[in-house]
């Protein structure tokens, strides 16, 4: 049995370890050993993970995300991709959030943090469970309004612009425009620094489909 069954695979911070180990006091050091041996893997200073081996159950970089730094939920292109809603694989673990911008790199993989307006930060959230791990990841909606938020230099003007951003630049799978809530993009123009954009992507999504 094993010392961290309680914890699984969800993030830790130092306290929980000294909570697990009470007897020991160095709990820093012991942190050191737990990780040269491969029990545990340290995301940022005082935060860790209980390896794969150890636990048994496979990482979440998902959930590893949400605790890394937040408050903050993942966004943007990996969150595209997630759905299945763009066809490259993203292997940079982007999420947004209230703080400052960050960027991350641990033994799990890279993660960054964009930072967004408190208003336009809790529209369109969802609690999303995947291999027993639930986790806080943009909506469809709220992802493809993320990407052209933060999008430098992007100003969607004309149904044509809309249309080659979606098929050229990022390959949406247009065929799931008819699935997007308009009532979240239409929030998110509201409260987004790039509200100008989210209303063309609207009017061209009305448009195909003839409202």
């Amino acid at each position: 049995m094993s010392p961290f069954d309680s914890i699984g695979n969800i993030p830790f911070d130092i306290n929980v370890l000294a909570s697990i180990f009470p007897k020991n006091k160095h709990i820093n050091e012991k942190a050191r050993r737990l990780e040269a041996d491969g029990s545990i893997i340290r995301l940022k200073k005082g935060m860790y993970v209980v390896s794969q081996e150890e636990s048994g159950k496979p990482l979440s970089r998902e959930l590893i995300a949400n605790h890394l730094y937040g408050p903050s939920y993942v966004g943007r292109e990996y969150a595209l991709r997630y759905y299945g809603l763009i066809p490259e694989r993203v292997y940079l673990l982007t999420s947004v959030t209230t703080k400052h911008s960050r960027d991350f790199e641990n033994a799990t993989g890279n993660y960054s943090y964009q930072n967004c307006a408190t208003e336009y930060f809790h529209i369109g959230l969802r609690m999303e469970t995947d291999g027993g791990n639930t986790f806080v990841i943009a909506s469809p909606e709220k992802a493809l309004c993320d990407v052209i938020n933060f999008s430098k230099n992007l100003n969607l003007r004309f149904m044509k612009d809309v249309a080659t951003y979606l098929e050229e630049d990022i390959r949406f799978d247009m065929d799931e425009l008819d699935s997007l809530d308009l009532a979240i993009l239409e929030q998110c123009a509201e409260k987004s620094r790039k509200r100008n954009s989210i209303n063309a992507l609207i009017n061209f999504i009305k448009h195909e489909r003839h409202i």
